[in-house]
């Protein structure tokens, strides 16, 4: 039953994460669409609210499982990381670049930090 609670707990902070990216690329798409901006003059912005989508989604594991938020938002971060790898090899028959693996890491410990903080907003386990 544990297992169960805190594999619900990744799907959610996962499905969270994909539901801020499918809003920001429709926000993002419409911008490029109906102004004068181009992909480049906003790659940091892009990145910088796909690390807030990411720290979210492990606030919303951690907050649903209640303890080890750590292993929630690693967990979560290493569901979203395989999603990716395996969206790009087997959609576009490419591996990770270097860069790509980096930035993946970096993905996997702010989730991790997001864990860790959603625990804590929930007021962690209630063990008597």
């Amino acid at each position: 039953m544990e297992t169960r609670k805190l594999g619900s707990a990744i799907l959610y902070g996962t499905i969270s994460i994909f539901v801020f990216a499918v809003i920001f690329s429709l926000l993002f798409s419409l911008l490029l669409r109906f102004t004068s901006l181009t992909e480049s003059s906003l790659s940091y912005l892009i990145l910088i609210l796909s690390f807030i989508s990411i720290f979210i989604g492990g606030v919303i594991s951690g907050g649903k499982g209640k303890k080890q938020g750590w292993m929630l938002g690693g967990g979560t971060g290493l569901l979203y990381t395989l999603i990716l790898l395996l969206f790009q090899y087997l959609g576009h028959d490419s591996m990770f670049t270097m860069r790509e693996w980096i930035q993946s890491l970096c993905y996997i410990i702010t989730c991790m930090m997001g864990g860790i903080l959603g625990v804590n907003l929930s007021g962690g386990s209630t063990t008597k």
